[in-house]
């Protein structure tokens, strides 16, 4: 009796370290897009200054690509990371404002992305990391029944050409992507 309850027990500590493994893989898989990740308008943003309430805000990136922010008027966020935005915010309060400015950049959410065509529910949906095309129009309702599933296309909000491109059912999602669900003709 008595093993058989250590084996149990161990079972729950690897089901609970599997769990936390999970866990920190999913949390790095969301810190790491966002440090890479480019800001555009509609993103909603938090900037704190250590010991500076006055210099904490939550703002949405304006179509313009900017933001207001006390002291320092507009600032250019649009294409920077989050750390790009950190390090110049800090080195423009550095001097004429604060010693030792310690700034840090948060993404409060996402500019949302478009599920448009042969779905049950087209519209714009929030973003989230690591959102494949498949859950994207899952959010959008599903295919109709005239849809062309292997029909996909999708333009690319920080493309220039505008053009729009194939793409497959496990492919990622970006923040302000146009996805397009093309009608079968069968």
């Amino acid at each position: 009796m008595m093993n058989m309850h250590k084996h149990s027990k161990n079972r729950c500590m690897d089901c609970i370290r599997l769990l936390l493994l999970i866990m920190a893989i999913q949390f790095y898989a969301v810190v790491s897009f966002a440090d890479d990740y480019a800001l555009g308008a509609g993103d909603k943003i938090n900037i704190k200054v250590f010991g500076e309430p006055d210099l904490s805000v939550e703002t949405l990136v304006g179509d313009s690509g900017t933001v207001s922010y006390p002291f320092l008027g507009i600032v250019k966020v649009k294409g920077k990371s989050v750390q790009q935005i950190e390090d110049d915010i800090t080195q423009r309060l550095k001097g004429n404002y604060l010693v030792d400015p310690e700034v840090t950049v948060s993404i409060l959410s996402y500019r949302e992305f478009y599920v448009n065509g042969y779905v049950k529910r087209p519209g714009g949906y929030p973003f989230q990391p690591r959102m494949t095309v498949r859950k994207a129009i899952s959010l959008a309702g599903g295919f109709e029944a005239r849809a062309n599933k292997n029909g996909l296309r999708v333009v690319h909000a920080d493309k220039t050409d505008s053009k729009s491109r194939s793409i497959e059912v496990d492919d990622y999602v970006k923040p302000g992507d146009i996805i397009i669900v093309e009608r079968s003709f069968f």
